[in-house]
């Protein structure tokens, strides 16, 4: 049986594909030069995450593009996705792999395929069956690592960042955020609601801060530690900080509102920005790591938003910070915190 070269390929190579992206890429442009009609592709995976339940690469014949759509349905291959390859043409969609299936790939063609073109995509989908599991698995544990650290941190482990004591000192503005009274409240609060109150509580934290570019490092109890890398200057990341802090605030004051309606108490909380150097690796047992921030700097901010309750304002800013920003910021002088040896410069915000 002599085989096309796109399914020699699939048999011999496409097993090192590095991404779904540059599979697909590779496999279209592949299936072009076998004369097939092809004027774009899709190849979606199952996503073992929290929230997204598919990933869909889509690629563009003419421009050699790639973009990535999420899905939040159940369905694998969705209408959006149908709608798009059917805007390029007339499409064949094909199951990847032995039922229960948990990829397809769809071709849109340049005209109708014919009888012979389908059966001959039909052959890629089996053929590429043990390439796709492959980057189905990779794809998916992925999707667990960035649920679990976040995208960069997930990166870093991906790329081998295994080793207890190995870290990478970095510049980033650290945002350290905390519920006040929550031993109290959980008191008072059967466990279930607790849980739904914290998950509250940390999506309107969480969300803002990846909306702004930065990225959530762990959850401390009803805490939460996050962190702004430097990618141009410090500035910007300073600002993105103090831009996430608004929106959070302002969706803590949303979530305060629908809980007073309902006959719940408010969510008072407090939250700390601090600029400097961090070291950004493992640490933990030897077998068993956390990837986190430490130093100097993140004491500080964890110092420093304990003083936010006795201070009387849910936002404090170091004087770090207030250097870098544009934002009117009001002082509240110079304060000692535990284990810090020189007293700091607080400020807040004008409104606050």
């Amino acid at each position: 049986m002599e085989l096309s070269p796109s399914l020699t390929w699939l048999l011999d190579e496409a097993g090192t594909a590095p991404t779904p992206e540059w599979f697909l890429a590779e496999l279209g442009r592949r299936l072009l030069f076998d004369g097939l009609p092809i004027a774009g592709g899709a190849l979606t995976l199952a996503a073992p995450h929290p929230i997204v339940t598919r990933r869909t690469w889509l690629w563009r014949a003419v421009t050699g593009e790639v973009i990535e759509a999420l899905s939040f349905s159940d369905v694998l291959f969705g209408e959006a996705d149908a709608q798009w390859l059917s805007g390029l043409g007339p499409v064949e969609e094909n199951t990847v792999g032995k039922p229960p299936a948990n990829a397809t790939l769809g071709w849109a063609g340049a005209r109708q395929f014919t009888d012979s073109e389908c059966l001959c995509l039909r052959d890629v989908a089996r053929f590429a069956a043990p390439s796709v599991a492959a980057l189905s698995a990779r794809a998916g544990l992925s999707a667990l690592l960035e649920a679990y650290l976040g995208r960069r941190s997930a990166a870093r482990v991906q790329a081998g960042a295994m080793t207890r004591g190995v870290g990478e000192t970095i510049q980033a503005t650290l945002l350290c955020a905390d519920l006040r009274d929550f031993t109290a409240l959980s008191e008072e609060t059967e466990p279930a609601v607790m849980i739904a109150t914290l998950d509250a509580w940390f999506e309107r934290i969480a969300g803002a801060v990846h909306a702004f570019g930065g990225e959530v490092l762990k959850f401390m109890g009803d805490g939460v530690l996050a962190i702004f890398p430097v990618t141009s200057t410090p500035g910007a990341a300073c600002e993105a900080a103090l831009r996430a802090v608004s929106s959070a605030r302002a969706g803590m004051a949303h979530l305060d509102t629908l809980r007073q309606n309902a006959g719940a108490p408010a969510l008072p909380f407090g939250i700390a920005l601090h600029f400097g150097e961090i070291l950004w690796g493992n640490v933990g047992a030897a077998d068993r790591l956390d990837f986190t921030a430490i130093g100097p700097a993140v004491n500080l901010v964890s110092r420093l938003e304990g003083l936010c309750k006795p201070l009387g304002h849910t936002v404090l800013v170091s004087g770090a910070v207030a250097t870098e920003v544009t934002v009117p910021l009001v002082s509240a002088g110079h304060h000692r915190l535990r284990g810090i040896a020189e007293p700091c410069a607080v400020f807040t915000l004008a409104k606050d």
